[in-house]
């Protein structure tokens, strides 16, 4: 791992032409009025991957505020993810279209496009997941979706999208992870299988700020917790999707690239798992 990384590193995506940047902006519970303003400070800081969802209801504001970075679109990766099925595929893919159209309407027409597009969540059950997956194929043949995915998938959920398409694996598999959860068995099945992990919640909602070992660490390095737990994520070749509406928080969450945190302390850290008890969110479920 080299300490020469920068906010626009990216990964190779796996069966795919594309690649990712290591770095994302999470805007997760980021309000409307808010988001766009966010999402300028992080494109003004460097970052140059946004993560937003329809769940989230900010799309628009994402689209616009990259519209107005005067930052390439090319140059942005954009993702976004569908919650709940329409009712049919066809009726999931239109709504995919209108998040499409949210977020690159300045491309005009048919050629507006998102570079990932997940599913969000594997709970709404078989028949939902495989009508979702459809409207995603669809969006990725027409290349409305440059890539296709899917968050907090465990493994049956992701072997259970074989055969559906001439896509598999999922180029991405979004779930919680830090150094209290480390999921390592879908980690590794996603790994073995060329399925890039990305990580959201990395900073743990700051529950963590005051854990002793990240406060030693934090001090060793001269850096701040948030930070320790932002290149730990990078370094273990996860996307980290941090999230903060504070200008100064979303700035230092993307200075990271100065250090890099010895074997010895990745080690430490790793300790830290605590299995599904060290969850925020949601663990996957692999049966």
């Amino acid at each position: 791992m080299s300490a020469k990384l920068t906010a626009t590193s990216t990964l190779p995506l796996p069966n795919s032409s594309q690649t990712i940047p290591r770095l994302g902006f999470g805007v997760y519970q980021s309000p409307a009025d808010v988001c766009e303003k966010s999402c300028t400070t992080a494109l003004q800081a460097g970052y140059r991957h946004i993560d937003t969802a329809q769940f989230y209801a900010n799309e628009a504001q994402v689209g616009s505020a990259v519209r107005k970075s005067g930052v390439k679109r090319s140059d942005v990766y954009i993702t976004t993810k569908i919650l709940s099925a329409g009712g049919s595929v066809e009726k999931s893919y239109q709504k995919c279209v209108d998040s499409v159209k949210k977020l690159d309407e300045g491309s005009g027409g048919d050629d507006g496009y998102v570079d990932l597009f997940l599913i969000h969540s594997p709970n709404a059950g078989k028949a939902a997941r495989e009508e979702m997956w459809g409207a995603l194929l669809r969006l990725h043949k027409e290349g409305k979706a440059k890539a296709i995915g899917v968050s907090n998938f465990g493994i049956g959920h992701i072997e259970g999208l074989k055969g559906l398409g001439d896509v598999w694996p999922p180029h991405v598999n979004q779930i919680e992870l830090h150094p209290f959860s480390q999921q390592r068995e879908i980690v590794d099945y996603c790994h073995k299988n060329g399925i890039i992990v990305e990580a959201y919640s990395p900073l743990v909602r700051n529950q963590k700020a005051y854990d002793e070992t990240l406060v030693s660490l934090a001090k060793k390095y001269n850096k701040e917790t948030a930070q320790i737990l932002i290149r730990y994520s990078i370094q273990k070749n996860w996307v980290t999707l941090p999230k903060s509406d504070t200008p100064a928080r979303i700035k230092s969450n993307a200075d990271i690239f100065d250090f890099e945190i010895s074997a010895e302390d990745m080690k430490t850290l790793d300790d830290l798992d605590e299995g599904e008890a060290g969850s925020i969110v949601q663990a996957v479920n692999n049966s």
